[in-house]
């Protein structure tokens, strides 16, 4: 059993109530599965392979993380998450224990036992497989306490916002709360990386490992997460199942709702930010979920730090030029140790370049902020990508006149940009803010600053620049000669 590479691909290994089968990467404990992420799964199975022996970090790193780079600070997380699901302590039972200066050992009995192997194929299949959370959610409870209630009554649920919000995360605590209500469970499918031009039905088949017929006749709740560039295929595909699979719900996740029939659409916001005369105590600006959530992540890097008055326009500062995103919030947070507060307000302020630094863990396009927003944009046409960089000349909100009559030119021009930006906002990346009888769009600090970024690499920067200047002289000449027309009546 020293040699991890010599197992039984059938292998069960039983240790304390658990057993551990090797092949569907299923943990049960009695007949219950036990949920677990799967870098924790990784790490289990070459400890438990070589239980009893001390496997330095780096080996553990090298198997579990072949082909990324790594920090020992993931491996510690996942550790801990490995530690928690086991109950590693309770009851005195102890499994992994850490070595210092040499790694980690298991050190519970276990056993190889060939007659359970053989009924491995007979066992149930564990009722989920949503990755494990390995942070707490903030700021999110009214909006999931609202979807999970709707979500039993409806067949298909769509989360939409910017990038960055937590779309996804919203969606897997949902599943998460209504894993009792589906009797043959929750199935979570990220069609991010996948380019596959296949049907996207055999993509989802051969993933959940079932067939057409089989997945037709459950009582289950099926997450499509990050759907945009897939948006047509996937709305055809959530068509059929519906028709197919009538105790089928689907939540989906993306920038853009599917608009297909029996669709409920909801739009995650972002994190609320304290104003400027709310700044008066602690407690104030703890009530407002973005400084929360800031708060939480430095504490996790710096146990036993606490907010002070002095510091609250600073974090202020730092929520509000990163809009209330989360993924911006915490990768902005994870610099803290280097940066310190003052430093990284300074930094917060010049770009995107600071967020940049996330875990090597997430997937790609959560590593960066810039990743996020890079997803987002590859997937828009050649005229909305034009559209977007051109709208960044703006650095506040605006209007469609506003925008006909900065940025248009020969082939962007009238209705057909009138219907860019829409769409525009209607992907999540512009705002829209209704005001009296018109509609002002503005976009995010983020987007704005990636966008401005490529738009100082054009040719346009310039005219642009000049003809944003001379709009803005008629809109004070003309309000101005508004005010003397009132003084004059």
């Amino acid at each position: 059993m020293n040699n991890h590479n010599d197992m039984n691909p059938a292998t069960v290994l039983l240790f304390g109530p658990y057993a551990f089968h090797v092949r569907q990467r299923l943990i049960l404990e009695g007949e219950q599965p036990l949920r677990m992420g799967g870098r924790a799964m990784d790490i289990l199975q070459v400890l438990v392979e070589r239980a009893g022996e001390v496997v330095s970090k780096e080996q553990l790193i090298a198997r579990v993380w072949p082909t990324s780079v790594v920090e020992e600070i993931n491996l510690r997380v996942h550790i801990a998450a490995l530690r928690r699901a086991l109950g590693d302590g309770t009851d005195g039972q102890r499994y992994i224990v850490h070595v210092p200066q040499r790694g980690y050992s298991f050190i519970a009995a276990v056993r190889h036992d060939s007659a359970v192997s053989r009924l491995a194929e007979t066992l149930a299949a564990p009722h989920h497989n949503l990755p494990a959370r390995l942070t707490s959610i903030i700021g999110r409870d009214a909006l999931i306490g609202g979807l999970v209630r709707q979500m039993p009554a409806c067949r298909l649920m769509t989360i939409t916002g910017a990038p960055g919000v937590g779309k996804t995360t919203v969606a897997l605590r949902v599943a998460e709360l209504l894993l009792q209500y589906f009797r043959d469970g929750v199935w979570w499918l990220d069609l991010a990386g996948s380019e596959d031009e296949a049907a996207l039905l055999d993509h989802l088949l051969r993933n959940l490992g079932t067939d057409f017929s089989t997945l037709i006749g459950r009582h289950a709740l099926l997450i499509l997460d990050n759907c945009d560039h897939q948006r047509d295929r996937c709305a055809a595909l959530v068509e059929t199942l519906l028709h197919a699979a009538p105790r089928l719900s689907i939540l989906v996740t993306g920038r853009e709702a599917l608009h297909v029939a029996q669709e409920t659409v909801h739009f995650v916001p972002l994190l609320a930010i304290p104003k400027r005369s709310t700044l008066e105590t602690v407690e104030e600006a703890m009530s407002y979920p973005a400084v929360q959530l800031f708060v939480s992540r430095v504490r996790a890097r710096q146990h036993g730090i606490s907010l002070r008055e002095q510091d609250l326009p600073g974090v202020r500062e730092i929520c509000r030029q990163l809009d209330g995103l989360p993924l911006a919030i915490e990768l902005a947070a994870a610099q803290i140790d280097a940066l310190g507060l003052i430093g990284l307000q300074a930094q917060v302020e010049k770009g995107l370049q600071l967020l940049g630094q996330g875990r090597r863990t997430a997937v790609p396009r959560h590593q960066s902020m810039a990743a996020a927003i890079d997803w987002s944009f590859d997937h828009l046409t050649e005229m909305e990508q034009r559209v977007l960089l051109r709208l960044s000349v703006f650095s506040t909100g605006f209007t469609l006149e506003a925008a006909v009559s900065v940025i248009s030119c020969a082939n962007l021009a009238g209705s057909r940009l009138t219907a860019i930006i829409e769409g525009l906002a209607r992907k999540s990346l512009l705002i829209q803010q209704p005001i009296r009888a018109t509609v002002r769009y503005w976009m995010l600090n983020t987007v704005r600053r990636y966008a401005r970024d490529q738009l100082e690499r054009s040719d346009e920067k310039l005219e642009l620049e000049h003809r944003h200047a001379r709009y803005l002289s008629r809109t004070r000449n003309a309000s101005g000669r508004a005010l003397v027309a009132q003084a004059v009546e």
